[in-house]
């Protein structure tokens, strides 16, 4: 069974960084596309990012772009989120996802595999 395990999720100051990791097993890497999505309480999942197989393409939405960046490293079947400009509208429990390749990323139909979780507050 396929394991997504994320981290460095916290609390942060707005404007503040963090920086989520996910180690993936159980499974073939390089054959997913890889995103994280976040869930903040009372609205549903919201797409935040993804990353093709060989990360030759990034997708974002508009109320992340410029302020996230996603990455893959392949060899050691990690993917990460970078954080930066952190708002208060940003908490939220983020959520690692293994995609089907050649999909819609962004939305949570295409997704095969959660992890559990990781809870990332932005004060204001």
């Amino acid at each position: 069974q396929v394991q997504l395990v994320e981290s460095g999720g916290g609390l942060v100051q707005a404007g503040g960084s963090l920086r989520l990791s996910c180690a993936a097993s159980r499974l073939t890497f390089t054959r997913y596309a890889m995103a994280w999505f976040r869930q903040a309480p009372g609205k549903e999942r919201e797409f935040v990012a993804a990353i093709t197989l060989t990360g030759g393409r990034l997708y974002y939405p508009d109320s992340v772009k410029g302020r996230f960046t996603i990455s893959r490293d392949n060899a050691r079947n990690m993917v990460y989120l970078q954080m930066n400009s952190l708002k208060p509208e940003d908490t939220a429990v983020y959520y690692c996802a293994a995609e089907a390749p050649y999909s819609d990323y962004t939305t949570s139909d295409s997704v095969r595999s959660w992890g559990q979780g990781t809870q990332v507050t932005v004060s204001s």
